[in-house]
């Protein structure tokens, strides 16, 4: 492998500055690849979504709500879903999603205090509720916030 090899990748390199329009010759003269008069053909043709005058798609569907962009999808447990881990283990979430306990982690993962613990385990999550972190402990486990 030497500097002389390095070639872009296949497909990633595009030729941007093809000259339309300068005659027959080049592939693209003419009409320039607009086909034949209308709309489209001319200077100025209808923006993106421009339905001909009629109220487009965009405005005619009813706008609902609010999406906060900042907002994290957090995937709650339970920790009566832990109990079927077993006794002095470690549980984090490479392994809850091993074990098929959750499908995926989106922006983090949330023990939450329903149900009840019977083992001892070490659990790493990104967030605890209070309830879950005195009933991981009272079991004799600990507890450990991931990032």
């Amino acid at each position: 492998m030497n500097l002389s090899n390095l070639r872009p990748a296949a497909g990633s390199v595009q030729d941007n500055i093809f000259r339309r329009g300068r005659g027959h010759g080049s592939g693209n003269g003419k009409t320039s690849g607009k086909g034949h008069k209308g709309q489209k053909a001319r200077h100025g043709a209808p923006r993106l979504g421009f339905e001909g005058g009629q109220m487009p798609l965009y405005r005619r569907i009813p706008k609902r709500g609010f999406t906060n962009r900042n907002s994290k999808q957090i995937v709650a447990i339970n920790v009566s879903m832990l109990d079927k881990f077993e006794d002095g283990s470690t549980v984090d979430v490479i392994r809850l999603l091993e074990t098929g306990t959750i499908k995926k982690v989106l922006d983090g993962v949330k023990v939450l205090g329903k149900g009840d613990l019977t083992k001892k385990l070490t659990v790493k999550a990104h967030a605890f509720s209070e309830s879950a972190k005195q009933k991981i402990e009272s079991a004799g486990g600990s507890v450990e916030v991931i990032k």
